[in-house]
């Protein structure tokens, strides 16, 4: 079994150390491109969302590397997410490529399904050994979100914010020759240190931005343009509403309770938005709240084209925007989103925050509040 997966911003690190180590072959999918796109628009439904799109062209670039098997979560509700694998299976078949999907499902799908998935993938054959795996794998999961989060924040206070690009952009090349979940490890710590030896400007006073919106286009940087590291480089420091770690602290770790933060967020969304309305269209709403009471200066909304629950939490920003008086931009992703007016926002949204900033820090000194 030659397995791959599909490409999800920092997971495909994680995923290939964790296999590994338990001794599987892994061929991860090559970091998105535009070959990628270009692949998975061609052989996609021209109505389907963006991360489809690019999830087909990340198999098709893996099965032609020798990959025979392909793991991808499942989903349910009023999402399309949920027919993934369904529908990337038809294609795949009507191309000619032969391989296997091993779906994990929601565990209210059923327990007992979940756990033979879970096993054949992994290739453990008891519980204590599924449980290590699976805390091993969470130590990973959580050292490539800090190195995200680290990065994020250092370019933000760096002298030489692109010092902090080179030492990330190595670590990616690194990733890719390096075996095994301990030296996976290793190599974590290193570029932590490289990252916490970058210079800094203690002066600065970075304004601070939430990502929030759909988790694809959150997480997956050619998706979303390299939107963290675009804000970094203009003195931002930028906060994703969903990561790897947080949804898993979320749907598995704290199941069926849910996490601390997940939950407060659905308790903010309430009064805008009661119930599910699939995908993380509550999510969003409940994230600009949050983040407008963590005291952040705006917030950003990623979506993917036709993306049905984002397009309703979309229509509730406006509301929340007034209601809380912070600053909302929503940016819809598509195969055609050009770098330029895409850039162009994005400026014009910082210099607005600026701004309001300043403005603010002038009221209070005029009329002491």
């Amino acid at each position: 079994m030659k397995i791959t997966f599909p490409h999800l911003g920092n997971v495909y690190i994680a995923g290939k150390a964790f296999l590994e180590e338990l001794g599987q072959e892994v061929i991860p999918p090559p970091r998105c491109s535009k070959k990628t796109l270009e692949i998975g628009t061609k052989y996609s439904p021209e109505t389907m969302c963006l991360p489809f799109k690019i999830n087909i062209g990340n198999y098709i670039e893996s099965i032609e590397k020798g990959a025979d098997t392909i793991l991808i979560t499942g989903s349910c509700g009023p999402c399309r997410f949920g027919y993934y694998s369904v529908l990337e299976q038809n294609i795949l078949d009507d191309l000619g490529y032969d391989v296997e999907f091993i779906v994990f499902d929601p565990i209210y799908e059923g327990v007992k399904k979940l756990k033979n998935n879970i096993c054949r993938a992994l290739n453990v054959k008891s519980y204590r050994e599924l449980i290590r795996a699976g805390n091993f794998g969470w130590q990973l999961i959580k050292k490539s979100d800090y190195l995200t989060q680290l990065s994020n924040e250092t370019r933000a206070y760096a002298v030489n914010s692109y010092l902090v690009d080179n030492i990330m952009e190595s670590y990616y090349m690194e990733v890719e020759n390096t075996v095994g979940g301990k030296n996976m490890l290793r190599l974590m710590d290193e570029v932590e240190s490289s990252l916490k030896a970058v210079k800094i400007d203690k002066n600065k006073n970075p304004i601070k931005i939430g990502i929030i919106g759909e988790i694809y286009t959150i997480i997956e940087p050619f998706v979303n343009l390299e939107i963290e590291k675009k804000l970094g480089h203009m003195g931002a420091i930028v906060e994703k509403s969903l990561t790897p770690t947080k949804w898993v602290e979320h749907h598995v770790s704290n199941f069926p309770f849910g996490s601390k933060e997940e939950n407060e967020k659905y308790r903010l969304a309430k009064p805008y938005i009661p119930t599910l309305v699939g995908g993380h269209g509550r999510e969003t709403v409940g994230s600009a709240i949050y983040y407008s009471e963590k005291g952040f200066d705006g917030v950003i909304q990623l979506l993917p084209l036709n993306c049905m629950p984002e397009i309703v939490a979309k229509s509730i920003l406006p509301t929340i925007q007034k209601d809380y008086d912070i600053p909302v931009m929503t940016l819809v992703l598509d195969e055609m989103t050009g770098e330029a007016g895409y850039m162009t926002r994005l400026e014009a949204f910082v210099d607005l925050l600026e701004r309001k900033r300043e403005e603010k820090k002038n009221e209070k000194f005029l009329y002491g509040y």
